[in-house]
């Protein structure tokens, strides 16, 4: 009974696999002519970013969650839900919820919120974040970051599925007959990534849920994100979720596109050498060479994202970092036309070659909200 398969799930909502883009809301002045954009204009540009997103055929746009300068993207459910309003098939997704120093009650009401605003068109990344201060600015300690996220994602999910809920643990007070509103959209919870890059606990975590794991892996050489998702495919089995081949991974990864590669290399490298994050360090050819970092033509860009399943195997969602930097917003929207004209259309076709039927689609709230009508069948 497993033929109909390939044939039903072609809407954009529906697919094997989701392209799409995150981004890290970072205020950068633009290296090319000083110029340092407002906070108001860099939340503006992320709206139209995942406006353009949706224009051009893409399935998922995902913001991260910093509460400290040069990023602006503090309060994610506040810009998702308004981009949800403009939006009809996009899928809202954060590339970073602070399990760690979010109280899990506030995460389940603020996430459930948009879930009901947005129609479903919801997930989101559970991770610890890359600041270090941002665990006493919110009460919490840095030295127990793994225990913390272990704790709060285990109430979550309870508060989540249970409509009534008893809890106790060390990190917060304690909650007697309580229950989290608005329930989930359809009993139906968002699908949740664990979003790590070093962590093998969180793989671990994301396995034993049978959740799915992000390996984010922008500045991490081929060798590393192997070990990773392979360590999440073994745990998934190992937790009784199904087979290795059937765990549902994200990867991310970071492109600068022109029509000549030669072009993309000079209008890039300023700001690749001035960027916050790897400015400064190894040459763009150096770090082009050790992580995913593609600068060139869009058939580069083709050759190098299939080249991902040589080592992940195939797998669920493909997000790249597109807006950081300081590029203009101007180039940003080409880059995306790029991307959603040239790229993920043969993206889409040539992932689907040699698929197995038993690889799992990409999660969205249809699938998830038809899996649970048949397991409570």
């Amino acid at each position: 009974m497993t033929a109909p398969r390939k044939h039903h799930h072609r809407r954009n909502e529906e697919a094997p696999m989701q392209f799409g883009i995150f981004s890290v809301g970072d205020v950068t002045p633009d290296p090319t002519n000083g110029r340092d954009p407002s906070e108001h204009e860099r939340i503006k540009a992320m709206v139209a970013i995942a406006l353009k997103a949706e224009e051009v055929g893409l399935d998922v746009f995902a913001t991260g969650e910093h509460h400290n300068p040069p990023f602006v993207p503090s309060s994610p459910t506040t810009m998702l839900g308004f981009i949800a309003a403009r939006t009809e098939k996009l899928i809202l997704s954060t590339a970073t919820t602070l399990i760690t120093t979010n109280d899990p009650v506030k995460i389940a009401e603020d996430y459930a919120m948009l879930q009901h605003l947005a129609d479903g068109r919801v997930d989101l990344m559970m991770g610890r974040g890359n600041t270090g201060p941002v665990y006493p600015w919110f009460g919490q300690d840095i030295r127990q970051g793994i225990n913390l996220a272990k704790e709060n994602y285990a109430l979550l999910r309870r508060l989540w599925r249970e409509d009534v809920v008893d809890w106790e643990g060390r990190f917060r007070t304690p909650l007697q007959g309580f229950t989290s509103t608005p329930r989930p959209l359809d009993g139906t919870p968002p699908f949740v990534w664990h979003g790590s890059i070093r962590s093998p606990e969180i793989a671990e975590q994301a396995a034993y849920y049978g959740d799915g794991f992000f390996h984010n892996n922008i500045f991490w050489p081929t060798d590393h994100t192997r070990r990773m998702v392979q360590l999440y495919r073994r745990r998934y089995a190992h937790h009784g979720h199904g087979r290795p081949e059937e765990a549902i991974v994200g990867l991310g990864g970071q492109v600068f596109m022109r029509k000549n590669s030669q072009d993309a290399v000079r209008e890039f490298r300023p700001y690749f050498d001035n960027a916050p994050v790897y400015g400064h360090g190894p040459s763009l050819e150096e770090f082009t060479e050790q992580t995913p970092l593609t600068v060139g033509s869009p058939q580069q860009v083709i050759e190098r994202t299939l080249s991902f399943r040589e080592f992940v195997g195939d797998y669920q969602r493909q997000l790249f970092l597109m807006d950081h930097a300081g590029l203009p917003l101007k180039t940003v929207l080409e880059q995306l036309d790029i991307l959603g004209e040239e790229v993920v259309p043969v993206l889409r076709k040539e992932f689907a070659i040699g698929r197995p039927a038993d690889v799992p689609d990409a999660p969205t709230h249809e699938t998830l909200r038809a899996r649970g009508e048949v397991s409570a069948a």
